[in-house]
C-alpha cells in the first residue's frame, strides 16, 4: 500500500470535501430535524459524479474502486453521517448486483441506479440481525416463480426505493446454505413498505420495515444460484464495511475539528481550555485515533481493490472506526461541557449519529468474532 494519492484520487477527495462543506454541513441539522431523505443533495451529488463510483463504466458508472469510495464517503460523512449514509445505500445495492447478478440483471438494475433510482438492501429481520443465517423470510419455488413471505426491518432507504434486494430462505433444512437473494420491484403485489421508523440519529437516512405476503417474483429475479444468498451477503459485507468505516472516520474527523475550534476559543481560568491538559489530551487522542482509523479503512479498501481477501482488515477497520467515532463524540460533548448538550452546537448530533455505526453492517461484537475466526485460520 502506497502512502500517497493519484491526481484523480486527490481531485475526487477535494470535490467531496468542498461539496460536504458547502452543500451538506449547512443543512445537516435541518434534515436531521425533519427526518427526510435528502433528495436535492442526492441529485446534486449524482450530477457531480460523487455517486455510483464503483459501478463499472460499461454500466454508466465511474468504474472506480473501494478506495475512491472510502475517500469520498469519509468527506461526506464529515459533513453529515446521516446524509452520507442515505447517499451510500445504492453502493450496497450495487455491490449485491456486482457479486451475484447476471449480466442481464446488472445491465438493468445498475443502469437504473446510475439513472437516479434508489434501491434498498433487505437482510435484517426482527429476529435476525447479526445472525444472518437465522432469517425466517421464506421463498417457496412454484414453477417459474418464487413466493416470498416474511418481514424485514430497519431497511435503509426503503421508503424511497424503486426496488429491493431481498434475502430469503429457499431451503429451510440447509442452514446458511439455504438462503437466496432476489431483486423485487417496489410495486410487486404482496410487497408492502411500512412507515419510516423513529431513530436516535442518522435521521436523514429513513429506515422502514418491509412486509412480504404471498409476494410472487419470477425465477429470473433470483441473484445467482439457489442457495447463494449467504455467500453474496458475506461478500457484500467485505465491500460495505470499509465504506461504513469511512463514514465513521468522517464523523471522527468532524469531532476533532469541532472540539479543536471550540477549545481554542472557550476560556476558563484566564486561558483557552485547549491549554488545560485534561482537555488537550482528549483532543490529542482524537487525532491519534483518527489517523489509525484512516489507515485501517484505507487498507481494507485497498486490499479489496487488489483482489485480495480483506475480511479481517474490513472487520478491524469497521470496529475500530465505529468504536472510535462513538468515543470521540462522547469526548467532544465533554470538551464542550454544558454547551455540548445543547442543540445549538453540532456535537450532540454527532453523538446521536455515531451510535448506530457500532450496530449496522455487523455490530462491533460481531466484528470481534470475525477477527478471532480469521486470526485462528
Amino acid at each position: 500500500m502506497e502512502f500517497g494519492w493519484s491526481t484523480e484520487q486527490r481531485m475526487i477527495q477535494d470535490l467531496a470535501r468542498t461539496f460536504a462543506a458547502r452543500e451538506i454541513r449547512p443543512v445537516a441539522a435541518q434534515y436531521d430535524h425533519e427526518a427526510q431523505f435528502p433528495r436535492a443533495i442526492y441529485d446534486q451529488a449524482r450530477a457531480l459524479g460523487l455517486l455510483n463510483l464503483t459501478i463499472p463504466v460499461s454500466f454508466g458508472g465511474a468504474g472506480l474502486g473501494a478506495l475512491e469510495l472510502a475517500l469520498v464517503t469519509e468527506q461526506l460523512g464529515w459533513g453529515c453521517t446521516g446524509i452520507a449514509s442515505a447517499l451510500g445505500i445504492n453502493a450496497l445495492v450495487g455491490d449485491a448486483l456486482l457479486v451475484g447478478g447476471s449480466p442481464a440483471q446488472q445491465a438493468t438494475y445498475l443502469g437504473r441506479l446510475v439513472a437516479g433510482e434508489l434501491g434498498c438492501y433487505a437482510v435484517t429481520e426482527p429476529g435476525a440481525g447479526s445472525d444472518v443465517a437465522a432469517m425466517t423470510t421464506r421463498a417457496r419455488r412454484d414453477g417459474d416463480t418464487y413466493v416470498l413471505d416474511g418481514s424485514k426491518i430497519w431497511i435503509s432507504n426503503a421508503p424511497e426505493a424503486a426496488f429491493a434486494i431481498i434475502f430469503a430462505r429457499t431451503d429451510p433444512a440447509a442452514g446458511h446454505r439455504g438462503l437466496s437473494a432476489f431483486v423485487v420491484e417496489r410495486d410487486t403485489p404482496g410487497l408492502e413498505i411500512g412507515g419510516a421508523l423513529g431513530k436516535l440519529g442518522q435521521k436523514a437516512a429513513p429506515a422502514a420495515p418491509i412486509h412480504l405476503t404471498a409476494c410472487a417474483v419470477p425465477a429470473r429475479a433470483r441473484l445467482g444460484a439457489e442457495g447463494d444468498g449467504f455467500r453474496i451477503a458475506m461478500a457484500v459485507f467485505d465491500r460495505s464495511r470499509p465504506m461504513v468505516a469511512a463514514l465513521a472516520t468522517g464523523l471522527l474527523a468532524r469531532c476533532l475539528d469541532e472540539s479543536l475550534t471550540y477549545a481554542k476559543t472557550r476560556q476558563t481560568m484566564g486561558r483557552p481550555i485547549l491549554e488545560h491538559q485534561a482537555v488537550g489530551h482528549k483532543i490529542a487522542a482524537m487525532g491519534q485515533r483518527l489517523a489509525a482509523a484512516r489507515l485501517l479503512t484505507y487498507q481494507a479498501a485497498w486490499l479489496l481493490d487488489t483482489g485480495a481477501r480483506n475480511t479481517l482488515q474490513a472487520a478491524y477497520a469497521k470496529a475500530f472506526a465505529a468504536d472510535s467515532a462513538m468515543w470521540a463524540a462522547t469526548e467532544a460533548i465533554q470538551v464542550f461541557g454544558g454547551m455540548g448538550y445543547s442543540t445549538e452546537y453540532p456535537v450532540e448530533k454527532l453523538f446521536r449519529d455515531a451510535k448506530v455505526l457500532q450496530i449496522y453492517e455487523g455490530t462491533s461484537e460481531i466484528q470481534h468474532n470475525i477477527m478471532i475466526r480469521e486470526l485462528a485460520r
